[in-house]
């Protein structure tokens, strides 16, 4: 393991500037510390995250109107036991051995608050598990 006997360090890859990517971000960040990072494989100023996420996920007192992960690099892949990725296709480069998980959901992009939050609700839902299956603890 990289970082820990206890459990192993994961990467969470998503596309900056898709609603869905943004809102699992944000939960993922909220575990951040030396064994979850963060990072996209693609970025979008801030201005360009859509607002009805922007707001859905306040509701929970996370503000993502001004994050932007830190973009991928190889080494970042390497160096995590299990990569977690979003919405990126081929953009994250793959390992033999290395334990990869896909997870899809529809983008909120362009919708407006009512229709996030029910996606917000379900990402919340997947992260909890998503991290008891590879993080528990």
């Amino acid at each position: 393991m990289s970082t820990s006997a206890l459990r192993p360090s994961v990467l969470f890859v998503c596309v900056h500037n898709a609603g869905r990517s943004q809102m699992a971000a944000a939960f993922l960040a909220s575990y951040a510390g030396d064994r979850i990072e963060v990072r996209s494989a693609g970025s979008a100023p801030a201005d360009a995250v859509n607002p009805a996420v922007v707001t859905a996920m306040r509701e929970l007192g996370i503000d993502i109107s001004a994050e932007t992960p830190k973009i991928l690099t190889v080494e970042a892949v390497q160096a995590s036991d299990v990569v977690i990725t979003m919405g990126c296709g081929d953009t994250c480069p793959v390992f033999p051995g290395k334990r990869y998980l896909d997870w899809q959901l529809d983008d909120p992009a362009g919708q407006g608050v009512e229709a996030v939050r029910p996606i917000r609700d379900e990402i919340q839902t997947r992260i909890r598990a998503l991290i008891s299956e590879v993080a528990p603890g």
